[in-house]
């Protein structure tokens, strides 16, 4: 029979600490944030994690993404709970606006970008394989946004070395614009 997992109160919200089972809210579990990669919190234990499967919720303001256009050999799932987003997917543009789901294969290059007049809150999932590759290509379209590289790199550190450290926050949610 499993516990019930822990749950540490910090001042930037709630966080489970152990591998037990919980409910949290979303208004109550800590969320991290860097600028221009929007806000985000991760379902997992921050010390148990799963090595199988990565799930969360990332919003997204006009203009930000959650990284850069990249392809890996995982899968990846976006739900857009509500509001808009641009991805950007072997270098086409699609509009995205809620309960629109992208279906990202292994190998398919892709970002999502916040559009629209305010907020968009995106389920994001990801299936994790030990040693599983990331790269990240050039891509103009992404370039306009800001989030493509500025020379390909098959390294997380590479890419992201000039990006501010990421900085643990309140929930923002329920979501209101900024």
């Amino acid at each position: 029979m499993r516990h019930e997992a822990k749950i540490e109160d910090t001042d930037v919200g709630r966080v489970p600490v152990d591998d037990g089972w919980y409910i949290l809210n979303l208004s109550e579990i800590r969320w991290a944030t860097v600028p221009g990669g929007g806000t985000w919190c991760g379902f997992g234990s921050p010390n148990h994690e799963s090595d199988r499967l990565g799930i969360g919720v990332h919003i997204l303001w006009p203009g930000d993404a959650p990284g850069f256009y990249h392809e890996e050999d995982d899968l990846e799932g976006f739900l857009v709970l509500s509001g808009e987003c641009i991805a950007i997917v072997e270098g086409e543009e699609r509009r995205m606006g809620p309960w629109d789901y992208l279906h990202s294969p292994p190998g398919t290059r892709h970002i999502t970008v916040g559009a629209g007049d305010g907020p968009c809150a995106i389920l994001m999932y990801g299936t994790r394989t030990p040693d599983a590759g990331i790269l990240y290509p050039v891509e103009p379209a992404a370039a306009k946004y800001g989030h493509s590289v500025e020379k390909e790199t098959d390294s997380p550190r590479e890419a992201y070395k000039d990006r501010p450290p990421i900085e643990r926050v309140r929930s923002p949610w329920p979501l209101d614009s900024r």
